[in-house]
């Protein structure tokens, strides 16, 4: 999604070896290799009645998620849920880091590559059992009605097995504008009427079933930057309560007459999160408070051809400024809310993602990489 940011001017490094995923019944973690996939690490966990806290889309990365921080309700970050890193540090030696090695279990989650190459994360497992969910895609004419779903379920729905999204999405090519929701809940069934307001007769698009974990994702959608340049970007908000921001979010994707290329495609996911999210963990990287669990909405565009990136990267810049704007004139104070990175578009100030805690950041890294020598990665940077 961000230009340069999977290569390097060095070695690049494929990290597919890496790629074993071993269960320890008696610590219940289990060690992941940092080459692997979501899907695969679900599926070679699902047959033994446990899981792990990670993506839920199909193709995502195991070590970028989970370095980027990786939000779950039930269980909070992903990172987290990180026991151990086994760390490839700059000047070759490899040191398993814990919480006994306060700077860089510190610095690993949610900091990124900027202090070594991670080639291992035990990760703390939970039992898994049946879940029930799935996507949902609705027409444009739906659109008032999820939105006022979405808001009710932010305000009254505070079990944290439950869990949405509701994204508003916009092709200019088609001229078709749809709801695309995922709902989930982490047991056979949900309490009753718990996602009545979303399953709304007409759907374009239903798939949702009583079904594994391991099942759920592979359903999903897969990456729709295939076959397109795409780039995300984030605006955090301290709260849905107030419409305006909804409504906004809707003017932005389904209803504002963009002046885009044809081939392009947008769409603002409104992804929610308890005020509890950030309780399981910490201190981290990222975020770098935990007073408040800002709802990390993302932002994404994506197009064909190369001719038209300055023109997307500044289009997806004043859409997220726009909705920004709307939640601090409706009295939030977020104009200096840390941004999720993982979303974060390429430009962003590494200051905008890690705030007060940046200073330690870069004194940890000065002290493990004096010669810079994960500079030569893509990524965010500590100089």
């Amino acid at each position: 999604m961000n230009p340069n940011f999977s290569s390097t001017p060095g070695v690049q490094i494929t990290m597919t070896r890496f790629n074993e995923v071993k269960y320890d019944a008696a610590t219940k973690t289990a060690d992941v290799g940092a080459g692997l996939t979501w899907d695969s690490v679900y599926a070679a966990l699902d047959p033994l009645g446990v899981n792990v806290v990670g993506g839920r889309v199909p193709g995502i990365g195991v070590a970028g998620l989970t370095l980027g921080g990786g939000y779950s309700n039930q269980y909070g970050l992903a990172a987290d849920n990180v026991v151990a890193f086994e760390l490839v540090l700059p000047n070759g030696s490899v040191k398993v880091i814990t919480d006994s090695d306060v700077d860089l279990f510190f610095a690993l989650k949610g900091g990124f590559n900027n202090f070594g190459i991670v080639t291992k994360f035990t990760l703390k497992t939970y039992p898994q059992g049946q879940v029930w969910g799935g996507a949902v895609t609705l027409s444009e004419d739906a659109a008032v009605q999820i939105n006022a779903a979405t808001l009710k379920f932010f305000t009254e729905v505070t079990d944290p097995k439950a869990a949405i999204i509701s994204s508003f999405d916009f092709e200019p090519s088609l001229n078709i504008s749809v709801c695309s929701l995922l709902l989930f809940y982490d047991a056979p069934q949900p309490p009753a009427g718990m996602f009545d307001d979303f399953l709304l007769e007409g759907a374009l698009v239903s798939n949702v079933s009583t079904r594994s974990f391991l099942s759920l994702v592979q359903a999903g959608p897969s990456d729709e930057s295939i076959g397109r340049r795409g780039v995300f970007h984030n605006v955090p908000v301290a709260t849905l309560e107030d419409s305006a921001f909804l409504n906004a979010v809707l003017n932005e994707t389904l209803w504002r007459t963009l002046s885009l290329p044809s081939d392009a495609f947008v769409a603002c996911s409104v992804e929610l999160f308890l005020s509890s999210v950030l309780t399981h963990g910490g201190p981290s990287a990222y975020p770098p408070t935990r007073t408040i669990a800002y709802q990390p909405i993302n932002v994404y565009f994506a197009w064909s051809l190369p001719s038209s990136d300055a023109f997307m990267f500044d289009a997806i810049q004043q859409s997220s400024a726009r909705l920004t704007a709307v939640a601090l004139k409706s009295g939030q104070d977020v104009a200096n809310a840390p941004l999720y990175p993982n979303y974060a578009i390429f430009d962003t100030p590494v200051e905008r993602m890690y705030g007060a805690g940046l200073g330690r950041l870069q004194r940890i890294k000065k002290g493990y990489d004096p010669l810079n020598v994960m500079g030569q990665a893509g990524g965010w940077k500590f100089r």
